[in-house]
């Protein structure tokens, strides 16, 4: 009986192994190419990761240091916010000063020229008498005084005694006479007392009648020497210039 053998050869026809092989190469070809474009882009997505980190890093440095700089800016201006109002204020503190200063020594230099006049060696002769009166308004409705006595005849001498001073207007259309009492709203008001050997400055308040227009004061000085009496006028005194 005879079998039969299996070949291990087989005969193919040349085209069909040429399809077989144009097959293959189609299929595998674009495989392999998309196996190589993935690759590249998976390489590409990596190093675009990477920069991406590497700047993401570098930002967050760089905002950092500009937070740090911004924060550093903003204390500096607040120092010199803080500075620049110190400054204004020592600066108005030295420009008053200043305007007092200047004050003190414009009546330093006019009390110089008073003392010059009242003692120097060609300065003029006299005997007791009240060299000049001022009043200034006060807050609570009063008037300050300020009446200044001098007496250069007899330079060894002290001269003593009591100021007191009255001052005449109108009132309600009349000439009017406030008298010392009046001024101080009491009977029996003593007189001022001074004792000086070339001057001496008497200070105090009064109060002016309401609807009292001052026109002139008169000044009394008695003493155990003799006495005086003189007027000034209101215009002067109560603008604080005196005679």
């Amino acid at each position: 009986m005879n079998k039969q053998t299996s070949s291990r050869f087989q005969i193919v026809r040349r085209g069909e192994q040429r399809s077989q092989r144009w097959w293959i190469l189609g299929i595998g070809l674009p495989w392999l190419l998309s196996l190589v474009l993935v690759a590249i882009i998976a390489r590409l997505t990596a190093a675009d990761a990477g920069d991406l980190g590497v700047r993401l890093r570098q930002a967050e440095r760089a905002l950092g240091e500009q937070t740090r700089l911004v924060e550093e800016l903003r204390q500096r201006e607040a120092t010199l916010v803080a500075s620049d109002r110190i400054s204004r204020a020592a600066n108005a503190e030295v420009q008053a000063s200043l305007a007092e200063r200047d004050e003190e020594i414009a009546g330093l230099r006019a009390d110089v020229a008073f003392y010059e006049r009242l003692v120097g060696a060609t300065s003029q002769r006299k005997g007791l008498n009240a060299h000049s009166v001022e009043f200034s308004p006060e807050a609570a409705g009063t008037w300050q005084y300020r009446v200044v006595l001098t007496q250069n005849l007899n330079r060894g001498a002290i001269s003593q005694g009591q100021m007191r001073f009255s001052v005449e207007g109108v009132r309600d259309g009349k000439l009017t006479t406030v008298s010392w009492d009046e001024l101080h709203q009491r009977k029996g008001v003593p007189g001022q007392d001074y004792s000086f050997r070339y001057f001496q400055q008497l200070d105090g308040s009064v109060m002016l009648p309401k609807d009292f227009t001052p026109q002139r004061v008169r000044v009394s000085l008695s003493g155990p020497g003799g006495g005086t009496t003189q007027n000034f006028d209101w215009k002067l005194a109560g603008n604080g210039r005196g005679e």
